[in-house]
Parts: C-alpha cells; sequence; structure tokens
C-alpha cells in the first residue's frame, strides 16, 4: 500500500538524512529576541535544518492558543516546509463518531498533514476515522515521555502493563498505517514495545531538555532494518543560538547504532542461539521454505526432540514468554511444535490440546484433540514463524471450536512480516527470539565468517 507519509520519510532516509523530528511549537515567552515575531522564529529553524530534518512535528496547541492569528501562522509555517519533506501534526485527538470524522478532516483535508498523533483512550471508534485515510500516517500514544506517564500507563492490563496492551491493539487499528510514540525517557519500556511490535513506526519524544538519550532509544528501538524510529526534538534545537549546530549534534548521536543488540538478550538466550548452531538446527545455503519463499538460513527446530536438555531449555524459555498471559489451554501447531508444546505443558502445568491438520474421519471425527470447554482462552505454540500460514490456519481451526485465541508463542520470528499478519487476525505474537538477534549473536560469537553475514543481511533485508 503507497503511504504518502512513509513514502517521503523513506526518501529523506534514503537521501541520507538522520531519523530526527524537529518541533516548531511557538510559545510566545520563550521567542529569542532576535526574532521580532513567532513566525520569523519558525522560518529561521526550518531555513536552517531542511536538509538535516526527516520530518518536522508542529504542536496545534501553541497556535490555538493563539486565537484565530495562531491558525494563520500554522498556515505560514507549513507553507514554509519543503513540500518533500513529511509533517506530523501533534493533536492527540481522541473522540469518535462525526467529532473523530471532524478531527481527521482538519488534519488531512485542512493543514494537509501527512501524519498526526492520537489518544487511544476511547479505543479503536476514535482511531478509525484517522487510519480510513490511506495515505496518512497515526501516530498512537503508548508510553510518552512524561514523569507522570508510568501513573496510568503502566497499570496492569490482562496480565501486561497497559501500555503493552495498546502497543498490541494499534496493529489492529489500521492497514500499515499505524504507528506507536514510546518515550525515550522510558528507555525498557521502547525496547518492551518494540519486541512487541516488529514493525510500525516509533514516534520517540523526550530527548533533549527531558533528559532521553537519542542513541539509547535507536539502539533499544530500532526494527531488524535499522529503521522505525524517528526521534523528536524541539527545545533542544528551537531554543538554541545556532539550530544547525545543534540540529547536528543531534546528527551525530544518532550515527552507527545498531538495532537490537544481541548483547541486550539474556544470557540464556544467548547460550540457547549458540547451542542451536552447535547441534545443527540453524544452517546457512540456499533453502526452500515451506511457504516456498527462498532462504539463506535453515532453521530446523524438530531437532530439539532428539536433544533433550536442549527441549527442556526451550520449555523453560516458552514458559517464561506465557508467565502473565491469561490461558487455560495450550494448543501445540503440528507437526512441528507439537513435541515442543508438550514439553511446554509439562513445564508449566498448563492443560494441552492441539488442532488437527485435517479433521478424522472415523470415531467422533473431532478438528480439535484433548479435552476444553468453548471459551475457554488458549494460547498457540508455534516453533518458529515466517509468514504465520500454518499458525494462522491453526488459529482459525481452534476458533471455529469456540475456543479464544489472542496470543502466540514462538522460539524465533524471522520477522518476515508473520507478527503483522497474526496482529491483523487478532492475535499477538510473543517471540523469545529475532531473527536479526540470532544472526547477531552468532556472528559476534564467531560461529559465521563476515562474509556470510553480510550476505544473510543484504539477501535478508538489501
Amino acid at each position: 500500500m503507497m503511504n504518502r507519509f512513509l513514502d517521503k520519510l523513506s526518501a529523506r532516509l534514503d537521501a541520507g538524512c538522520a531519523p530526527l523530528c524537529i518541533g516548531l511549537d511557538p510559545h510566545p515567552a520563550r521567542k529569542p529576541d532576535r526574532y521580532p515575531d513567532l513566525l520569523s522564529w519558525n522560518r529561521a529553524i526550518i531555513s536552517a535544518t531542511s536538509d538535516l530534518a526527516a520530518a518536522y512535528k508542529p504542536n496545534i496547541a501553541f497556535y490555538e492558543a493563539l486565537g484565530r492569528g495562531g491558525f494563520d501562522l500554522l498556515k505560514a509555517t507549513l507553507a514554509a516546509i519543503p513540500p518533500e519533506i513529511p509533517i506530523i501534526l501533534d493533536a492527540k485527538r481522541g473522540d469518535i463518531g462525526s467529532t473523530a470524522e471532524a478531527y481527521a478532516r482538519a488534519c488531512f483535508q485542512v493543514w494537509h498533514a501527512d501524519a498526526v498523533t492520537l489518544s487511544p483512550y476511547l479505543g479503536r471508534d476514535s482511531i478509525h476515522p484517522f487510519t480510513s485515510y490511506s495515505d496518512q500516517y497515526v501516530f498512537v500514544l503508548t508510553h510518552t515521555s512524561n514523569p507522570g506517564a508510568a501513573e496510568v500507563q503502566e497499570i496492569s492490563s490482562r496480565g501486561r502493563p497497559l501500555y503493552q496492551h495498546i502497543a498490541h491493539l494499534a496493529e489492529r487499528w489500521g492497514s500499515d498505517n499505524v504507528g506507536l510514540v514510546v518515550g525515550a525517557t522510558y528507555p525498557e519500556a521502547l525496547r518492551q514495545t518494540r519486541l512487541l511490535n516488529r514493525e510500525s513506526w516509533f514516534l520517540v519524544p523526550g530527548v533533549g531538555a527531558q533528559g532521553g538519550d537519542a542513541r539509547m532509544a535507536l539502539a533499544a528501538g530500532a526494527r531488524h532494518d535499522g529503521r522505525g524510529v524517528l526521534i523528536h526534538v524541539t527545545r533542544g534545537i528551537g531554543l538554541a543560538k545556532d539550530h544547525r549546530a545543534a540540529t547536528l549534534t543531534y546528527v551525530e548521536q544518532m550515527q552507527n547504532i545498531s538495532p537490537l543488540p544481541a548483547d541486550q538478550l539474556p544470557s540464556r538466550l544467548r547460550d540457547f542461539i549458540l547451542t542451536l548452531f552447535d547441534i545443527g538446527a540453524v544452517q546457512f545455503g540456499d533453502f526452500t521454505l515451506a511457504s516456498g519463499q527462498q532462504s539463506p538460513v535453515y532453521i530446523d527446530l524438530r531437532l530439539l526432540i532428539s536433544h533433550p536438555r536442549v527441549l527442556a531449555l526451550a520449555a523453560q524459555i516458552y514458559a517464561a514468554l506465557i508467565r502473565g498471559l491469561i490461558t487455560e489451554r495450550l494448543a501445540g501447531v503440528p507437526y512441528a511444535a507439537l513435541p515442543l508444546a508438550t514439553a511446554v505443558s509439562l513445564e508449566t502445568g498448563i492443560p494441552l490440546i492441539f488442532p488437527r491438520k485435517e479433521p478424522k474421519n472415523h470415531g467422533r471425527g473431532r478438528t480439535v484433540e484433548g479435552a476444553f470447554q468453548p471459551g475457554d482462552r488458549v494460547v498457540v505454540i508455534e516453533d518458529l514463524v515466517t509468514t504465520a500460514g500454518s499458525l494462522i490456519q491453526s488459529i482459525s481451526t481452534l476458533r471455529a471450536a469456540g475456543l479464544n485465541v489472542e496470543h502466540a508463542v514462538a522460539l524465533i520470528d524471522r520477522e518476515q512480516g508473520g507478527a503483522r499478519l497474526l496482529a491483523r487476525h487478532g492475535v499477538q505474537l510473543h517471540a523469545a527470539i529475532s531473527f536479526s538477534q540470532l544472526l547477531e549473536t552468532l556472528f559476534q560469537a564467531n560461529r559465521i565468517p563476515p562474509d556470510t553475514y553480510q550476505a544473510v543481511k543484504q539477501r535478508l533485508w538489501g
């Protein structure tokens, strides 16, 4: 799907811009004396940084507070931004029905913003009028950067912090045009949100005056391709004596950042990755996957059944993923994940069922084996996820039998769109290890040579 915001942003980054979004918030009391008015201040910031900025973000509150003149100021400010640079209108709208539709028209048809920030408190109804503009993008507030954010956003919701619940829901609220706002002042929340949401863009405020660190935020939040984080700075640039020099300082901080470093993995996961390689479960070459895709890497987790100690470790890793999820049953995806699911059931004490690939034509003709009641909540266990085709088929069979499926767990996410497709089916993927973490770990441990490492990265992610 074509998206004007993403297209503009990609072009800026491809041209060498750092992932920096500059705020344009003309607070009259903060205006430097050298500027005669607020418009000249905004124009000076834009003029000094337009070859460096990946995006601009005016906060509409500062313009609304000025009355009718503020709307003229916003119109003139937007006109001063080169058309190839994406504009995020920081509006934090959140309402339902015709009101939300009116807000969306104002943001996208009156102000012609490429993206907008939204509050999720009213749920899907408040987001849909904005996401229906498929050419634009929305950023849903998830874990904000302010000091008081945790008192609401970290409240437990269905066994996990509220901000994580919102991150899960947001993937269902659009078609590749929903991102998240996650503050740099909460780097662990940023890291956890990226583990939950592999593909979306994050707008990350809090760097500069609020004390957030750009390098740490990028390391915690970057996707497997090194992108996915847009660092937002306002006062650190707008109030600087030299807007360009201040911008260059932030640009330098953002250079050479590695996404999701392997050394952030717990030692148990790093050891598990190395063990998989040592037993031959990870091989490099030229392979055809079950999905029909060609791959330079083949991961065969069926080998775990011949290594009881490794199988037991895998069961413990799964158990850690499941901890905190509310469930009455586990379900293994046939066939590779069935022995893994059995080990997890023994580790956790949670009863196991499994969906058949084909219904029985004898006996009771069951499509789901094991004891269960309609309405039971089920966590589905898969070995690894590529496109999620077999996983979605199993989920459909379980749901047809009256079971409630909202979560799936896997040892490895190959990061090839499976998590996003599952989200569209209302299922959140919890993976212990991403493929980029696996590859980085093997390279750092000298299990694979540099030429193999670079060739695999180039082939998978360009």
